[in-house]
């Protein structure tokens, strides 16, 4: 009974991080959450695993809920294959939480060298791995929910999302070590700590990149054309007209249409109308670039592409970080009897390539992302690193009026952040946004609204810490605390033997 009940806070606990993320962003939640969960394991360290699995299944059920939407609503996939399709990415994902509260107390059994130095380490590797382990999906990583209101962000700059994640997993450890620890410990503890937060909010006044060129009015076009509609052919000359009007309508040096504003392959356009759409943009002074369905160059497959009419060449981005079951799919020969339940086209994107160079726009560089891709923060450091705007196209209409949307944003917040440039986001139904390069929201639209959102934005050049080095510093360090805590557990057992 009392493994059940500590099963359940585990859960809950777990359940909780919800809130900590956009767009609730009570970002004391998550130490709080992981504290709750080491607290369980430091009573109970042989369920360790298993609070960690329950802590993780419900964190991420409750965060990503919203692929249920996409598979029932949206794809049209049944009821009773969707429901466990949903349930299947939350039980891959708590192996990791799982594991790492295991190790950590599998390792030491001292409380301060469990939770201050053990668990913050495993934890920050776990969460790394499980952002490239089988393409990796890092949404839910624990420093996100530090962007940008807790001072921690400002560590984004220097360390990257997993070193935020690493001081959260630390505080956590914190809480727990506090009221265990002798009196003379105590405030030695609470004083490094505390500089640490200190430390963050001094780092998010750093300005780490500088201004270039002259500011810009940029406009970000948000169609809001419903996902069950996009690839109607019946709506298809409604989509290019309302499109092509967002575009007349508008004065700005830079307009940037969302991910597959225009939903039918480049080539198969009505004759005349991209040089329709190039020359009115022109007229109006205006660089452009919008989200098109592309072939390959060989012609045997397709890319996810953003392309820049206005700019000589016909310049485009193909997006290169492809989304399992979405846009590709894995193991066709085992899973592709699923895509008979579903409506979902365009499931076979070719990759564009990594380190695809900016894009020249309005006297700027333009690193373009598609989508997700903005999740993977350490991609983006070559492309970023010649640019001096970033933009994301992406179409979220498939999670309906769920906290997707303000999910990533806040992940678009955080590669501003670590890059130290804007970030533009145009998308279908939200949430298209300006972000400056502190991370800061300079314009938002309101969701599921047709508009264009204008504002001012700087470019910007040069190197954060986190551009130089990548997550290396991170890691590096998470995996010196692990061996420095083996060593030192082994010597202390021969000593007691």
């Amino acid at each position: 009974m009392r493994t059940l009940l500590f099963l359940l806070v585990a859960a809950l606990a777990g359940a909780a991080t919800l809130f900590a993320f956009a767009p609730y962003r009570l970002f004391w939640l998550m130490p709080l959450a992981l504290a709750a969960l080491a607290e369980l394991a430091q009573r109970q360290p042989q369920r360790a695993f298993w609070l960690g699995y329950s802590w993780g299944v419900a964190a991420y059920t409750a965060n990503f809920h919203w692929i249920y939407y996409s598979l029932h609503d949206i794809a049209g996939m049944p009821f009773w294959l969707a429901a466990p399709m949903t349930a299947l990415l939350p039980a891959y994902l708590a192996l990791y939480p799982g594991l790492a509260l295991w190790l950590a107390c599998r390792i030491d059994r001292r409380p301060a060298m469990r939770w201050l130095v053990l668990f913050p380490a495993l934890w920050t590797l776990a969460e790394w791995q499980r952002g490239w382990m089988l393409t990796g999906f890092p949404w839910g990583t624990a420093g996100y929910s530090q962007i940008t209101e807790s001072p921690l962000a400002g560590y984004a700059a220097v360390s990257g999302v997993y070193g935020v994640t690493l001081l959260v997993a630390f505080s956590a450890g914190t809480l727990i070590v506090l009221p265990r620890l002798a009196n003379r410990w105590r405030l030695a503890l609470l004083l490094t700590v505390a500089a640490f937060w200190a430390g963050g909010q001094q780092l998010k006044a750093i300005e780490w990149t500088r201004p270039v060129g002259k500011p810009l009015r940029v406009a970000l076009a948000q169609g809001n054309i419903p996902q069950s509609l996009k690839w109607d052919p019946a709506i298809y000359e409604y989509t290019l007209t309302s499109y092509y009007r967002q575009v007349a309508n508008t004065r700005a040096d830079l307009m940037i249409l969302p991910e597959t504003a225009l939903p039918v392959f480049l080539d198969e356009l009505p004759p005349g109308f991209l040089g329709l759409l190039a020359a009115t943009a022109e007229r109006n002074q205006m660089a452009l670039a919008f989200g098109v369905p592309r072939r390959t160059d060989d012609g045997r497959g397709y890319l996810n592409a953003v392309i820049a009419p206005t700019t000589p060449g016909l310049p485009y981005y193909a997006k290169n970080h492809l989304v399992p079951f979405g846009e590709f799919i894995p193991l066709p020969g085992i899973t592709s009897w699923i895509y008979r339940f579903m409506n979902m086209p365009l499931s076979g994107f070719s990759r564009g390539g990594a380190d695809q160079p900016p894009i020249a726009m309005a006297s700027q560089q333009v690193a373009f992302n598609v989508c997700y891709e903005d999740s993977f923060g350490e991609e983006l450091i070559g492309p970023a690193a010649k640019a001096t705007l970033l933009a994301n196209v992406s179409n979220l209409a498939w999670f309906g009026q769920s906290d997707a949307a303000s999910q990533h944003l806040q992940l678009s917040q955080t590669r501003a952040l670590e890059t130290g440039r804007p970030m533009l986001r145009a998308t279908n139904t939200g949430m298209t946004a300006i972000i400056h390069a502190d991370g800061e929201i300079g314009a938002i639209a309101a969701p599921f609204t047709r508009q264009v959102l204008s504002g001012m934005v700087q470019g910007r050049t040069g190197l954060t810490p986190y551009m130089q080095y990548g997550n290396r510093p991170v890691l590096l360090l998470a995996a010196l605390l692990l061996t420095l805590a083996i060593l030192i557990g082994r010597r202390q057992r021969r000593q007691q033997a």
